[in-house]
């Protein structure tokens, strides 16, 4: 097995492939909910199909509203098959819900990257920038 930084390469290391591929297998991605929808409604529409380790609804965080999607995970990969197959497309707080397994998350891509606000320049490029624009206006 080779390893990298103590940790084993994926394409090397089938065991954690599996590890990590399972826990795909019981989380499920809920989408189109209602923005009223909360964890506990989506715990009870949920839990009927075999025992949740986790809920979350996703909420912006200075609204604190929900952004209208959420995560639901199951003890058991054959709970969160029973809960796709029998929650996708149904109603729950009068909107039609969208149910698949979760991916991992993805890295952004150029344009989700954050630009540096101004006041995180530093002092030494402040006065550079200042006498750039006095010699251009003059």
């Amino acid at each position: 097995m080779q390893r990298w930084s103590g940790a084993c390469l994926w394409s090397t290391c089938p065991r954690a492939r599996w590890l990590i591929s399972r826990h795909f297998c019981t989380k499920l991605f809920v989408g189109g909910l209602s923005y009223d929808t909360n964890e506990p409604v989506l715990k009870d529409a949920f839990g009927q199909h075999g025992e949740i380790i986790q809920v979350n609804v996703i909420c912006d965080h200075v609204s604190g509203k929900s952004k209208g999607y959420g995560f639901v995970q199951f003890t058991s990969e054959d709970a969160a098959k029973k809960a796709l197959a029998e929650m996708d497309g149904q109603l729950l707080d009068g909107r039609n819900i969208r149910v698949q397994y979760a991916h991992g998350r993805r890295s952004p891509g150029p344009q989700e990257y954050k630009k540096p606000c101004p006041a995180q320049l530093s002092e030494a490029k402040l006065p550079e920038v200042v006498a750039t624009s006095v010699i251009l206006k003059m």
